[in-house]
């Protein structure tokens, strides 16, 4: 007897559901019922909390949230059954593998009586076993320590949307309906399981004279201050945005201009003495050391290979193309590792390194690429830094976190600053390297100065040019920028003019700017963690306010 294939089985299957659904729900639209009942806090209420504990949750609900104040909004909704089954009850006849692989949930956003915003949530975002068990989806739509959540990243499209559009300045009310959908079916009418409505009051702060004015520089040793002017009505319009939360979560502003200290900001309750955590600028770092290294001989050359540093053999995947990756393709992000952070699917996610006990082996156990993808093969593949960090740390005197400071940060006077460290206890070169605001801006003028500080030659000057040239597109087209090590590369325009600039970047909007055509220096420190608008909104201070003030 011939067997029918299993995909041809399931193909079936999802036709026979897809009418089955459609049939169940037309039945259903008679059927009144009951939602359960979102509830809103500014804390986490578990599971448990709501299934084993409604009175101390009912203490935690709030029924209003200022939108542009320190605040957090969660939100917990009880589910009555799990999700499976209310994926069973719209489509009965489809198999739970079907269901579980392709439904999820789907979210409404009602602005005062106006449905302005409906998401499918990726089907991947809810595990399959929690689609088995939960009573109740929870989660974070926005706080003040950033989680990581797939809430706040639905919130932010949400208010991607709604914010200019939507909300009026005051009061509004914020209904969210959750139901069900299942992909490639039609499941537009699905029964409402939780609904929940909240004021949202969007009434921002107003700016105060000295949020306004311009912040005094204080005498420091480490800077000559400049005497030059600029258009300080320009800076007090940004003061302004920054104050009114025109730009969000912004700590720091810091213009060195020729070598003197032109601009020094603070905001936030950030000061002179704040150590700001910059994320992914602290890769750059890692850049810096490995130039001073290869000059003083503790590693030959950037064209070394993995296999001169590891037995390959001893992890996954082994092949002759990673034994031949070099520190260079590391530098540059163009290695052919199976790896991009911006692709959530990637088997070298680094979401997928930080849960482990050791990131260097989760990156050496990562298999290549048969072949590459685009021009450059340029991929963010943060785990490759961690490599070049252990590599560092391998072949340097004492150990990497000893030979920066000696190398690096002693001789630009650098005292005062934190590393986060790895699981096997390592300084962590993925990023995370906290420094003051001027001693980033410090880093940035060394590199101005072409690797020299107070006429020590630091970073050797050939290494601190193939740095900042431009070693690999980032994409298929030269308008999306280039790469060199831990340095990316684009353009702002002034004007008619396009100037060039490389910087060092991290999540939250961090920068420190270096541009090449004239003698300046921009840092930005921002706390805007996984924001949609952290990096948009940086470029636009650049642009508008702070690029057009020093540049009259």
């Amino acid at each position: 007897m011939m067997k029918t294939p299993y995909r041809y089985i399931y193909i079936l299957t999802f036709y026979i559901a897809q009418l089955m659904c459609a049939t169940h729900l037309l039945a259903n639209e008679a059927v009144n019922i009951q939602p359960e009942q979102i509830i809103f806090s500014n804390k986490w209420l578990s599971q448990n909390d709501i299934v084993k504990a409604p009175a101390k949750t009912s203490k935690h609900a709030i029924k209003k949230v200022a939108l542009y104040k320190d605040t957090n909004l969660y939100f917990a909704a009880p589910l009555g059954k799990p999700l499976l089954a209310h994926l069973q009850t719209i489509a009965p006849q489809a198999d739970d593998k079907f269901l579980l692989e392709k439904g999820n949930f789907r979210f409404e956003f009602i602005v005062n009586g106006t449905s302005v915003y409906i998401e499918d949530l990726n089907l991947g975002a809810v595990l399959p076993e929690q689609k088995r068990q939960d009573l109740v989806l929870a989660r974070p739509f926005f706080s003040q320590i950033n989680e990581d959540s797939w809430g706040r990243f639905l919130w932010m499209r949400f208010m991607r949307k709604a914010e200019n559009t939507a909300f009026n300045t005051g009061l509004n009310t914020l209904t969210i309906n959750l139901s069900t959908y299942i992909d490639g079916l039609d499941t537009k009418v699905a029964p409402i399981i939780a609904s929940g409505s909240i004021v949202v009051d969007t009434t921002k702060p107003r700016a105060s004279e000295n949020d306004i004015a311009i912040q005094a520089i204080a005498p420091t040793s480490d800077w000559k201050l400049s005497s030059a002017s600029y258009d300080r009505t320009k800076i007090k319009a940004l003061n302004k945005q920054i104050a009114e939360l025109r730009f969000k979560e912004i700590n720091a502003i810091v213009v060195v201009k020729n070598g003197e200290l032109l601009i020094e900001q603070y905001y936030n309750g950030s000061n002179r003495n704040t150590l700001h955590n910059p994320r992914s600028v602290g890769k750059t770092f890692a850049s810096t050391v490995m130039g001073i290294a290869i000059n003083e001989g503790y590693i030959k050359n950037e064209e070394q290979v993995l296999s001169d540093f590891y037995d390959l053999k001893s992890f996954k995947h082994y092949s002759p193309a990673k034994a031949k990756v070099t520190i260079k393709e590391l530098l540059t992000m163009s290695s052919n590792f199976d790896a991009n952070d911006f692709d959530s699917g990637s088997a070298g996610n680094e979401e997928n390194m930080y849960p482990l006990d050791d990131w260097v082996k989760f990156a050496l156990d990562l298999p290549m690429k048969e072949s590459k993808q685009n021009i450059s093969n340029w991929q963010y593949f943060t785990a490759g830094v961690v490599v070049l960090g252990d590599i560092l740390h391998q072949k340097v005197p004492n150990g990497l976190e000893q030979y920066a400071h000696k190398t690096l940060f002693a001789p630009l006077a650098i005292n005062n600053y934190q590393w986060q460290y790895t699981p096997t206890g390592v300084a962590n070169t993925a990023g995370g390297l906290a420094l003051r605001a001027l001693d980033f801006a410090k880093f940035g003028q060394l590199y101005q100065n072409n690797g020299r500080w107070n006429n020590t030659q630091v970073v050797p000057q050939q290494w601190v040019k193939e740095s900042l040239s431009k070693q690999v597109p980032r994409g298929q087209s030269p308008d999306e920028g280039h790469y060199g090590y831990l340095f990316w590369h684009d353009t702002f325009p002034i004007g008619n003019k396009m100037m060039n600039v490389a910087y060092a970047t991290g999540n939250g909007g961090n920068k420190v700017f270096i541009f090449k055509d004239i003698d300046l220096v921009v840092v930005i420190n921002a706390s805007a963690y996984n924001r949609i608008y952290a990096h948009p909104q940086v470029n636009e201070m650049m642009a508008n306010y702070i690029l057009p003030a020093v540049l009259e």
